[in-house]
C-alpha cells in the first residue's frame, strides 16, 4: 500500500507540474538582488497636455512635449544628479485609447555650445541611451554635499593633530543600502518601451558632459514610427 500511494502521488504532481505558471525573473539591478518587475520603466506621470512642457511638436497624429534637464535627474520622488549624462524628461499624447511603439533609439539630441569670450559654435547630435548605462554614474546632491563636509572637518580634526606618516581620510562612497534606492526609482522613471497606450511619459539619457553654462540651445529630435518632430527646449 505505501508503494502505492508514492506512486500515485508521484503522477497527480508531474501531471499538474505543466499547469504552474512559468515566471521570468527580471535582470538584477548592479551588485545586488533582481528588482520587481512592477518596478522597471513605468515612466513618470504625464502632464496634462504636450503644452506642458518646455518644448511642443506635432509627429503625425501625435504631439510630443519635453523639458531639457541639464544633468538633474527627476525620480518623481526626489532628483539625483549625473555628470556624464544630459536628461530630457518627454510626454507622447495621442487619441484616446492611441498606442504608439516607443524606443529611446527614435531620439536624439542636437546641442550648440560656445559662442562666448571669442569660442566658435559647436554642435552635437547625441543618440539616446538605455537606462542601465545610466545607473553607475547617478549621485545623490544631498549625500554629496553632507559626505564633502564631513569629509573636510575630519581634514581640518587631522591638520590640527597631525603626526608624521599620517594618511589623509579618503574621499566618502555612498553605501550600498543608498545605492540601491536611488538606482531603482530612476529605472522606474525612464521612459517606458514598447507598444504602449498613450499618454505616456519618462526620462531619456544621452551620454556627453557638456557643462550646462556652455550649452547655447537645445533641440530634441524624434524619427519614429509617428512620424518625425523637432523640439526647441533651449
Amino acid at each position: 500500500m505505501r508503494l502505492s500511494a508514492t506512486l500515485t502521488i508521484g503522477l497527480l504532481l508531474s501531471c499538474l507540474a505543466p499547469l504552474a505558471p512559468a515566471q521570468t525573473a527580471p535582470a538584477p539591478a548592479p551588485g545586488g538582488t533582481p528588482p520587481p518587475a512592477s518596478d522597471i520603466g513605468k515612466g513618470l506621470p504625464p502632464r496634462v497636455a504636450s503644452t506642458d512642457y518646455q518644448g511642443q511638436a506635432r509627429a503625425g497624429a501625435f504631439s510630443i512635449g519635453a523639458e531639457f534637464m541639464g544633468h538633474s535627474v527627476p525620480s518623481g520622488e526626489r532628483a539625483y544628479m549625473t555628470e556624464e549624462y544630459l536628461v530630457v524628461e518627454t510626454g507622447l499624447y495621442g487619441a484616446a485609447g492611441a498606442h504608439l511603439t516607443l524606443t529611446v533609439s527614435d531620439f536624439s539630441l542636437r546641442v550648440t555650445t560656445g559662442g562666448k569670450n571669442g569660442k566658435p559654435l559647436k554642435t552635437v547630435t547625441l543618440d539616446g541611451v538605455p537606462f542601465g548605462a545610466v545607473l553607475r554614474s547617478l549621485k545623490d546632491p544631498e549625500w554629496e554635499q553632507q559626505a564633502a563636509s564631513e569629509t573636510k572637518k575630519e581634514k581640518e580634526d587631522q591638520t590640527q593633530k597631525a603626526k608624521p606618516g599620517d594618511i589623509p581620510p579618503n574621499p566618502k562612497r555612498m553605501p550600498f543600502e543608498m545605492i540601491r534606492p536611488m538606482q531603482l526609482q530612476v529605472r522606474k522613471a525612464v521612459l517606458p518601451e514598447g507598444d504602449r497606450e498613450l499618454p505616456q511619459a519618462g526620462l531619456i539619457f544621452f551620454e556627453s558632459r557638456i557643462r550646462e553654462e556652455n550649452i547655447r540651445s537645445v533641440e530634441l529630435l524624434y524619427k519614429g514610427p509617428a512620424g518625425e518632430a523637432t523640439l526647441v527646449l533651449q
